[in-house]
């Protein structure tokens, strides 16, 4: 006889459990709030079918929104709030100490029944021969798991929850990574509007024609004729053929002519007096253009019109996104101009203003710096008026050196005016970085946990994504001195900026959730088609940019009060309404 809870199946925020099953079919049951099923699992013969006859879940729970989701837009279907159990576990791995682990759902299960735990699959590599790949429905083998054991899992998921350091906060990390995985799928599902004459265009007039003959696909499989002119360029600086393009050569090259550098790096290179400078420049940008996003890229991986990039939110330890294959995030300002709205359409282009000091102002809780952080107007000539007698620049220097550990010479000098001023920020992310000098854990606002170190003789090779160190004044970057680092230092600025950082890619999740949802509640066409770090592209018809762009901005506000609670903390956006991504900036 059917549980008695079941009479509250058709209330909106009732959740059910699904999983594909061989065949296209499904395998769902409705869920408690204590996560366990109220009455039997059914079986459907149509997962799609199944989602749309039941318009009242409010929550789908699944095992990975990538193996679900992608076949339910295929087929129409669009839903409003998922959670995806393995994303959850690697949030709860991290949470626990335990970051590294396996979290595919036979591993979750595994460790709840004390049996061996198995090693998770091989990400799969995107390929970009075929723009459909992920939209091909291939359920991924759980290793026999059955349908009762991933809701074992998801039960005592809810209960790890409650174990948190701070259940609510825990809870709302979970659900806003989730809803980033539905945003993911559908703007892989949109693609990035992409004009392939005008990119092939871009790149005769950078690069030149190819030398010899060779496929569409390598757009004449020789090097351009620029390249080869730099390349000649260089070696009659040196006085002998060198390669550009291989920096053990150049190192050579220059150490010969009496200038011993370490790397072939742009900004190591315009230091050196040398008449091969100038054209090595060159050729490093260009060379970066023809292999990172020249003919073959081209061939490779617009279709239609679109580049669809596989979209991975929390790729990297802090929480912000990555792209599988493609260079999504890489794009040269030079090629945005390819990115061009359709007929009738536009591109909203929105930046959220020095988004990591604002975040940096909610999580310390520093009146001063809230007050600062508290209008819509430039924040480092504000905060320069208050402690830095009106120079911006050191007020910038200052903020960004608190967040990024920059702490030696100038920035010492910047720090101390910046700790008399704003002491409870300061203190903050000095805070963190003293637990990551001390090998402890620390976490964003939400719960995302910083890796743990690694203890003497313990192996760095764990597969986690490393993240690329800013300078002080850059727009931001991400560290590279990740969770494996020896020196203790070197931990500590790594921590130090992740309780930034992170919080601010926790902030990030919830304005695209609260942005797709404003997006869907107006019946707009819009279509969110791009996001990294601190800037979304939304793609709508013309006569809807302007409500788009009050959309993002009322997202944005929203986004801060969900993530940070009652602060005066603003976080707007510059927003710029054009036909060109490289008109926005």
């Amino acid at each position: 006889m059917p549980d008695a809870r079941l009479d509250r199946v058709n209330e909106r925020w009732d959740r059910w459990a699904i999983e594909a099953t061989e065949g296209g079919g499904a395998r769902l049951a409705p869920l408690g709030d204590d996560g366990l099923p109220l009455g039997g699992i059914l079986e459907e013969p149509d997962l799609t079918a199944a989602v749309l006859a039941r318009p009242h879940v409010g929550r789908w729970v699944w095992r990975s929104t990538a193996e679900i989701y992608p076949r339910l837009l295929a087929a129409g279907a669009r839903i409003e709030r998922c959670y995806d159990i393995e994303d959850a576990e690697l949030l709860l791995l991290g949470h626990e100490g335990r970051y590294g682990e396996p979290r595919s759902a036979a591993a979750s299960w595994a460790r709840l029944r004390n049996r061996p735990v198995p090693p998770d699959p091989p990400p799969r590599a995107a390929e970009p021969g075929s723009q459909s790949s992920l939209f091909e429905f291939e359920p991924r083998s759980t290793a026999g798991l059955p349908f009762e054991a991933l809701l074992e899992v998801y039960a005592e998921q809810q209960r790890r929850h409650d174990r948190a350091e701070h259940p609510a906060r825990m809870r709302l990390l979970t659900a806003s990574e989730s809803a980033g995985m539905l945003v993911a799928a559908e703007m892989h599902r949109s693609g990035l509007p992409w004009r392939a004459d005008v990119h092939r265009e871009l790149l005769d007039g950078l690069l030149g024609e190819r030398y010899a003959s060779g496929s569409p696909r390598t757009g004449g499989g020789g090097e351009p004729r620029r390249l080869a002119e730099l390349t000649d360029q260089v070696s009659a600086a040196f006085g002998r053929r060198v390669r550009p393009d291989l920096p053990a050569d150049v190192v050579k090259a220059f150490g010969e002519a009496g200038m011993r550098i370490k790397s072939t790096r742009r900004w190591e290179l315009a230091e050196l007096d040398h008449p091969a400078v100038e054209p090595l420049i060159a050729y490093k940008k260009l060379y970066r253009i023809w292999t990172a996003h020249g003919w073959s890229w081209l061939h490779d991986w617009v279709r239609e019109g679109r580049f669809r990039p596989e979209f991975t939110p929390g790729g990297t330890v802090s929480g912000r996104w990555t792209t599988n294959g493609g260079g999504a995030l890489q794009i040269p300002k030079v090629i945005r101009q390819a990115v061009v709205a359709d007929a009738g359409w536009r591109l909203v282009v929105a930046d959220a203003d020095q988004m990591e000091p604002r975040v940096l102002a909610a999580i310390s809780r520093d009146p001063g710096l809230m007050e600062v952080a508290g209008h819509d107007g430039d924040l480092y000539t504000s905060l320069s008026d208050r402690a830095f007698s009106g120079d911006r620049n050191h007020a910038k220097l200052a903020l960004l050196g608190a967040i990024y550990g920059q702490t030696s010479g100038d920035g010492l000098k910047n720090l101390a005016a910046l700790r008399r001023r704003f002491p409870l920020a300061v203190a903050y992310v000095d805070d963190a970085a003293k637990a990551g000098e001390e090998g402890r854990l620390v976490r964003t606002w939400l719960g995302r946990t910083s890796p743990p170190a690694l203890g003497a003789g313990e192996s760095d090779e764990a597969g986690i994504p490393q993240e690329a160190e800013p300078q002080p004044g850059s727009s931001g970057g991400e560290f590279t001195y990740g969770y494996a680092s020896r020196d203790a230092r070197a931990r500590g600025r790594f921590t130090r900026n992740f309780v930034v950082q992170g919080s601010a890619a926790d902030w990030a999740l919830l304005l695209l959730a609260a942005l797709r949802r404003a997006i869907t509640a107006a019946g707009l066409r819009a279509e969110l088609v791009f996001f990294q770090h601190d800037e979304v592209i939304v793609h709508c018809p013309a006569d809807e940019a302007d409500v788009v762009a009050k959309a993002i901005r009322e997202a944005g506000e929203l986004a801060g009060r969900i993530t940070f609670g009652d602060t005066p903390v603003r976080f707007p956006f510059t927003t710029a309404i054009v036909e060109r991504y490289s008109d926005a900036k």
